[in-house]
């Protein structure tokens, strides 16, 4: 029953959108809550609703981290290096296999579509280091416990906007003081130093509140790729005067999202020129 449920809920979020969308999530989600036992059901509402915080126990092992790169876990602290910007690519999935397994399943199929070959699937995150201080920039599914634990800046639904009102369907922003990539250790190719300018990467941070917050995993701003993760760092390196026409992922790799971010940082870009160029 779980997995016609899960099934159901991954039609309903990936699907076109129809009238019967919503029908399908809500069937998804009731098969989930219908095969779990009554007590794992019952917290599990009350998670998604947000009315329950978890225990300090469980809150303390979901934040373990072992410091495996540069960047340090909680709870540690670092010298202050130069400023800059840095570019993390994380394989899709790193920490995890479902997702891992999903991502392979979903290129495979768009690669037969499109009569190419199938690539490995990266998301992004960037490291700050600016006057202000240290700072992880990261897209991710919203996290158990209060949001200010992260710095926490926006967020949005994953998926459809009927599904966001569960936080099992919703991403957050995070501008993360002192904080850290959870699967950094699986980083390919990374860090890759984008910049050394304080300025710049004080520019970087101020951005952050204003990135669009469309439906993650959507085309919501026609720009003929989906939103995510890597939406959010392109646009913010575009946006604040970084070029990023040198910038790809990993050999072999490709990152979805990526085209979206540059193509509303361009729009935006435009659209304040645009007044300027009048008055000339």
């Amino acid at each position: 029953m779980i997995l016609s449920g899960w099934i159901a809920a991954q039609v309903a979020i990936i699907g076109p959108r129809s009238f019967l969308q919503p029908l399908l999530g809500a069937v998804g989600l009731a098969l989930i809550g219908l095969g779990l036992p009554a007590k794992v059901r019952h917290q599990l509402v009350s998670w998604m609703m947000g009315t329950e915080r978890p225990s300090t126990e469980v809150r303390a092992q979901s934040a373990g981290y072992e410091t495996a790169t540069g960047l340090p876990g909680p709870g540690d602290s670092s010298p202050p290096g130069p400023y800059g910007v840095d570019l993390y690519w994380l394989p899709l999935g790193a920490g995890g296999h479902s997702v891992r397994l999903n991502g392979v399943v979903y290129e495979a199929l768009l690669a037969g579509l499109e009569r190419r070959r199938a690539c490995d699937l990266y998301h992004s995150a960037l490291e700050i280091r600016a006057p202000s201080g240290r700072f992880v920039i990261e897209m991710a599914p919203v996290r158990a416990g209060e949001g200010a634990e992260r710095d926490v800046v926006a967020g949005g639904a994953v998926g459809s906007r009927w599904a966001g009102r569960f936080r099992i369907f919703r991403y957050e922003i995070r501008r993360w003081r002192e904080g850290y990539i959870p699967d950094a250790a699986e980083a390919v190719d990374s860090p890759r130093h984008v910049s050394s300018d304080p300025d710049l990467a004080q520019r970087v941070l101020d951005l952050v509140p204003s990135v669009p917050t469309p439906v993650w995993g959507r085309d919501e701003l026609a720009t003929g790729d989906m939103w995510n993760s890597n939406s959010l760092t392109s646009w913010l390196l575009l946006r604040s005067g970084l070029d990023t026409e040198s910038i790809c992922p990993p050999a072999g790799g490709r990152a979805p999202g990526w085209q979206a971010g540059l193509v509303v940082a361009s729009r935006q870009t435009q659209a304040q020129l645009s007044p300027l160029s009048r008055g000339l």
